[in-house]
């Protein structure tokens, strides 16, 4: 994952079942916002940031283990969120840093760290 989009990864069934969530805070809007004001843009990215974060605290919440993994900061940032709400207290979360990697890079990491388990 990073700040612009995540590949939801589900392996439950023994195949990886994957979906998308974007932030809406593209390169587009950063530059229209920037155009207006410096202040305003910092102002938008953040107000995407959180909501971007909640649609992916909302998918979050149907699973029981969850790796959370990219190469940006961003991994981190949805991490405190997470601990810092009680609904996800019994949802085993781990965060790993990986280097940028290529959607079938990922598919054998998410199979990697699920089949230790």
């Amino acid at each position: 994952m990073d700040h612009a989009s995540a590949r939801l990864m589900d392996i439950t069934s023994g195949t990886i079942e994957t979906s998308v969530i974007g932030s809406k805070f593209t390169h587009e809007e950063k530059v229209d916002s920037l155009d207006k004001s410096e202040s305003l843009m910092h102002h938008k990215e953040q107000h995407e940031e959180a909501a971007y974060y909640k649609q992916l605290c909302e998918a979050i919440k149907q699973y029981d283990d969850v790796v959370l993994f990219g190469a940006t900061q961003a991994k981190t940032e949805l991490y405190n969120i997470l601990r810092a709400d009680h609904l996800f207290e019994k949802i085993r979360i781990e965060v790993k840093p990986t280097d940028r990697q290529t959607e079938p890079q990922q598919d054998a990491f998410v199979r990697a760290h699920f089949a230790k388990r």
